[in-house]
């Protein structure tokens, strides 16, 4: 079993919180760089989220429908 099934089996069901880590981190850098990578770590941001599958439904704060 590689790393990336397990960590993708860690998350099975904790999706929502996995998301706010990614957002979380991904502020982190911004502020630490002054947002000179931003676009990159968007970028990044969207591509975990995508791994992580769809999005039931929005988090707090955000102003994005679910998907379907």
């Amino acid at each position: 079993m590689s790393m990336l099934d397990r960590l993708k089996g860690l998350m099975k069901g904790h999706e929502d919180t996995a998301r706010k880590g990614v957002d979380k981190a991904g502020d982190a850098v911004d502020k630490t760089t002054g947002g000179k990578y931003e676009s990159k770590v968007d970028k990044a941001q969207e591509k975990l989220n995508e791994q992580m599958g769809s999005r039931d439904r929005p988090t707090p704060g955000d102003d994005r429908p679910p998907q379907s």
